[in-house]
C-alpha cells in the first residue's frame, strides 16, 4: 500500500470500516498520475489538495464513493482525464459526483455569476447531497491554505464562505465544518477584530477554566449518584460565534464570555430527560431558556435539550443534553447518515434527497430556484433564509410548518401554497382572530381565511412585514413587471425629495458615477434597478441619500463644492506662517493656515493654495481636495515645514473597537493622560457592534502621536487606531 495513504486509511477504518480501500487507492493513483505536473500556489504538489479533501470527508464518516469522488474532483476540469474515461474506470455514481462538483467550479464568481453558481449547486444537491459535502470539504481546505492567494481573492472567497458556505454547512447540520469555516473567514476578513477577541479570550481563559472544571465535577457527581452513564465536558468557544452573540444579543464581551457552556452526553433519550431533572434539582433554571429540540428537531436534524441554569457564584451556565448518536449528528449533520444508514431507509442511493426525508429545506430551495428567474434575487433569498432562526407552528390538522423567526400569518399562508398566500384575507391563531402582521410563536396553531374573488391578490404593504424568502418572492413577482416604470419614477422623485429636504446639492450627488457605485454596493445591476427598489419600498430613499453623502466625504463635503478654499479655519489666532509651522517659499510674511480637510502635520508632504483674501491654505499632498485645486495651477505655491516652539497642530484619529459600556470614557481618559487637548469627538456604533470614534485634538510635537496611538490601542476592545485626514478618512 502507498505509505502516503496510511493516515487517510487509518481514519477510514475508524469511521467507515466496510469501505473498499482498494477502490480508494485506485482513485488516488489515478488522480496522482493526472495531476503529476501540477503545483498549488503554495508550491506543494497539486495532489496534496484532493488528498486533504478526502481526509476531511473521511473524518466525517462518508462512504467510499464520496472519498473516490473527492480524490478525483479536479481531474476532469484540470487535466486531460475525461468524464467518459472516468465513468468507464469508476462507474456511473462516482462519475456523476465528480461531474456535479466540476459544474459548480466552472462558473466564475461575480455577483450574478455567484447566484448562478449557487443555483447550480442547489440543483446538484437535489440529485445527490454528497456533491455539496465534497464542495464544503474542498472549500474548507482552500480556506486553510488561503494565505498564498492575493488579498482581493482572499477577501472575495472569505465573504462567499461567510455568506454562503458556512450557512449551508449549518443547514446540513455539519457544525464542525461550519465553525471552522466561520473562524477562518472571520480571521481573513476582519483580522484586527479576530485578534482582539482572541486576546480577550486568552486573558480570561485561566479563571474561566477553573469555574468550568468546578461545574463539570458537580454535574458529573450528581449524574453518577443517579446511576447514569454520562460524559460531561466543556463546549468549545468559537471566536466568530462569540462575536455574533455580541451582535445578536447586543451585549459586551464579558457578558457573553462569562456564560459557561457544558455538554452532557448520555446513552438514551430517557436519560436525557432524567439528566435534565437531576441538573434542575441542583441549580435553578432560567425561565424561558429551556428548549426541547428532541421532541421537535431543528430543520437540519439537530436534536438536543437546551437549558440555562444559575450556577456557582450566581453565574449562568448553558447546558446541552443529548445522546451520543444525536451528538454525532449535531457535529456531522447529513454526513452522519452514512454512519447510521438504517435510519435513511433502504430505497435509492444514500445521497439522494428523498421526498419526506429530513432535508425538506433542500426541496424548498429547489422550488424557489424554479420560480425565481433573477439569479440575484434567488441569491438574496438564499442569504436571508440561511441567516435566520426558526419558529415551528402547526396547521389545523397538526402538521408542523417551520418558518423564519418573526414570521406572520402571511408567511404561513405562502408556506402552505402560493394561491393560499395570494388570496389570504385573514387569520386565526390558537382560535383567536389576529391581524395579518402579528408575529407567530413556537407551537401556535394557524388557520388562514381566503377570498373567493377572482381579482384577489396580495397587498404591497405585506412586503413591510413578511419574513420568509418565499413570501417575499411571490409578492414581488405579483407586482414586479408592469409596475417597474412607475417604481423607477417614484424612486427618483423620493431620492430628490429627500435631498431637497436636507438642502443638499442634487447635481453633485445625483451624478451617474456615484449613483452607479452605490447601486453596485447595494447589489443592484444598474441605477434604474436602484430607483425601482426605492420606488417599491425595498430601500428607503433616506438611506440612499445618507450613503451617497458618506461616499463623497460627509455632509460638509456635499454642501461645499470645494469651498475649503473660501472658508479659512483660523488656527487659534496665530496670523502668520511661523505660528502654523509652515513658511511659503519666497515670502515668510504670508498668512498661512492648515486646512481642516486633511489636518497636515510636520513630516507630511504638503502643498499651498492661495485663497481669495485669506492667505495660503496648506493641504497634504494626498488630500482628496488637491486634485480639484490643481485645476488652478497659477494659485498653487511651494510651502515647507518650519515648526517653532509655539506651533500647534490639529490631528484627527479614528478609533475602532468592539463596543462595550464605558468605552468612550476609557478612550477620552487615555487621551487626557497623554496630555492632548481634545477639540471634538464623534462616535457611531454599527449594527455589528463596532464603535467607530473620531477625535480631533491639538498637539505641539507630532512625534508624540505614536505614543498616543499605542496607548489607545492597549484599551480593552480597541482593535484598530490610526490617523485620518479629515472628511476623506
Amino acid at each position: 500500500m502507498n505509505p502516503v495513504l496510511e493516515p487517510l486509511f487509518r481514519t477510514v477504518r475508524a469511521t467507515h470500516p466496510k469501505a473498499d480501500l482498494r477502490l480508494i487507492e485506485r482513485a488516488y493513483d489515478m488522480a496522482a498520475y493526472h495531476h503529476r505536473d501540477q503545483k498549488r500556489k503554495s508550491g506543494d504538489p497539486y495532489i496534496t489538495h484532493p488528498l486533504a479533501v478526502a481526509t476531511i470527508l473521511a473524518e466525517l464518516g462518508t462512504d467510499d464513493e464520496t472519498l473516490c469522488a473527492a480524490l478525483l474532483h479536479d481531474t476532469v476540469e484540470d487535466t486531460a482525464y475525461g468524464l467518459e474515461e472516468l465513468r468507464g474506470d469508476f462507474g456511473e455514481t462516482i462519475a456523476s459526483l465528480v461531474d456535479g462538483v466540476t459544474k459548480l467550479d466552472k462558473v466564475k464568481f461575480g455577483d450574478a455569476a455567484q447566484a448562478e453558481t449557487v443555483r447550480k449547486m442547489v440543483v446538484a444537491m437535489s440529485r445527490d447531497i454528497r456533491v455539496l459535502i465534497i464542495k464544503l470539504a474542498d472549500r474548507l481546505h482552500n480556506m486553510r491554505t488561503m494565505r498564498y492567494l492575493p488579498e482581493h481573492k482572499r477577501h472575495q472567497k472569505s465573504r462567499e464562505t461567510l455568506e454562503i458556505f458556512a450557512p449551508l454547512a449549518h443547514r446540513l447540520g455539519m457544525n464542525t465544518i461550519k465553525w471552522e469555516l466561520e473562524d477562518l473567514a472571520f480571521a481573513m476578513l476582519y483580522p484586527k477584530r479576530y485578534d482582539e477577541i482572541a486576546r480577550m479570550v486568552s486573558e480570561r481563559a485561566p479563571r474561566r477554566d477553573l469555574f468550568l472544571q468546578e461545574v463539570i465535577e458537580k454535574v458529573s457527581g450528581d449524574l453518577r449518584e443517579a446511576k447514569m452513564r454520562a460524559v460531561v465536558k466543556g463546549r468549545p468557544k468559537h471566536y466568530y460565534s462569540v462575536y455574533q452573540k455580541m451582535i445578536a444579543r447586543d451585549v459586551a464581551f464579558d457578558d457573553i464570555y462569562d456564560l459557561v457552556g457544558i455538554r452532557v452526553l448520555v446513552d438514551t433519550v430517557r436519560d436525557c430527560y432524567a439528566a435534565l431533572g437531576t441538573i434542575h434539582a441542583r441549580w435553578n433554571p432560567v425561565p424561558g431558556r429551556f428548549k426541547d429540540y428532541i421532541a421537535m428537531p431543528k430543520f437540519n436534524m439537530y436534536q438536543s435539550l437546551h437549558t440555562t441554569v444559575i450556577g456557582p457564584e450566581g453565574k449562568p451556565v448553558e447546558l446541552q443534553i443529548r445522546t451520543h448518536k444525536m451528538h454525532h449528528k449535531a457535529e456531522y449533520g447529513v454526513a452522519a447518515h452514512w454512519k447510521y444508514k438504517e435510519e435513511v431507509g433502504s430505497g435509492g442511493p444514500p445521497g439522494k434527497v428523498k421526498p419526506g426525508s429530513d432535508m425538506a429545506w433542500l426541496r424548498q430551495l429547489l422550488d424557489w430556484q424554479k420560480e425565481t428567474s433573477d439569479p440575484g434575487e434567488f441569491l438574496e433569498s438564499l442569504r436571508f433564509d440561511l441567516s435566520v432562526s426558526e419558529v415551528y407552528v402547526f396547521t389545523p390538522r397538526g402538521q408542523v410548518v417551520s418558518l423564519p423567526e418573526g414570521a406572520t400569518p402571511v408567511d404561513f399562508a405562502y408556506a402552505v401554497h402560493t394561491e393560499v398566500g395570494h388570496r389570504c384575507i385573514g387569520a386565526r391563531v390558537n382560535g383567536r382572530l389576529v391581524p395579518l402582521e402579528s408575529r407567530l410563536g413556537n407551537g401556535d396553531t394557524v388557520e388562514i381565511f381566503t377570498s373567493k374573488s377572482p381579482d384577489a391578490g396580495p397587498s404591497r404593504d405585506w412586503l413591510k412585514f413578511v419574513k420568509s424568502g418565499r413570501a417575499r418572492n411571490k409578492i414581488r413577482q405579483w407586482f414586479s413587471k408592469e409596475r417597474r416604470e412607475t417604481a423607477i419614477e417614484a424612486g427618483k422623485e423620493a431620492i430628490g425629495r429627500a435631498m431637497r429636504k436636507q438642502g443638499l446639492p442634487l447635481q453633485r450627488l445625483m451624478s451617474g458615477e456615484s449613483l452607479l457605485a452605490l447601486a453596485r454596493d447595494l447589489r443592484y445591476p444598474d441605477v434604474s434597478a436602484l430607483y425601482a427598489a426605492v420606488g417599491e419600498g425595498h430601500v428607503a430613499a433616506q438611506a440612499v441619500v445618507q450613503k451617497l453623502v458618506a461616499s463623497i466625504g460627509g455632509v460638509e463635503s456635499a454642501e461645499e463644492d470645494i469651498a475649503e478654499t473660501a472658508l479659512p479655519t483660523r488656527l487659534r489666532g496665530r496670523p502668520r506662517g511661523g505660528g502654523a509651522g509652515v513658511v511659503v517659499a519666497g515670502d515668510a510674511d504670508v498668512w498661512v493656515r492648515l486646512s481642516k480637510c486633511c489636518t497636515p502635520v510636520p513630516g507630511d508632504e504638503i502643498v499651498g493654495f492661495v485663497t481669495r483674501g485669506h492667505g495660503v491654505s496648506v493641504h497634504r499632498a494626498d488630500c482628496t481636495n488637491v486634485q480639484q485645486l490643481k485645476e488652478q495651477p497659477d494659485r498653487l505655491v511651494e510651502v515647507s515645514w518650519s515648526p517653532s516652539d509655539d506651533s500647534v497642530f490639529l490631528v484627527a484619529i479614528q478609533v475602532e473597537a468592539l463596543d462595550r459600556p464605558r468605552l468612550l470614557s476609557d478612550v477620552t481618559r487615555t487621551l487626557s493622560d497623554q496630555h492632548v487637548n481634545i477639540l471634538s469627538a464623534s462616535v457611531t456604533t454599527s449594527r455589528d457592534r463596532v464603535a467607530v470614534s473620531r477625535f480631533t485634538f491639538e498637539m505641539g510635537d507630532p512625534k508624540h502621536l505614536g505614543h498616543v496611538l499605542k496607548a489607545v490601542r492597549s484599551i480593552q476592545g480597541v482593535f484598530d487606531v490610526y490617523r485620518v485626514s479629515g472628511a476623506s478618512g
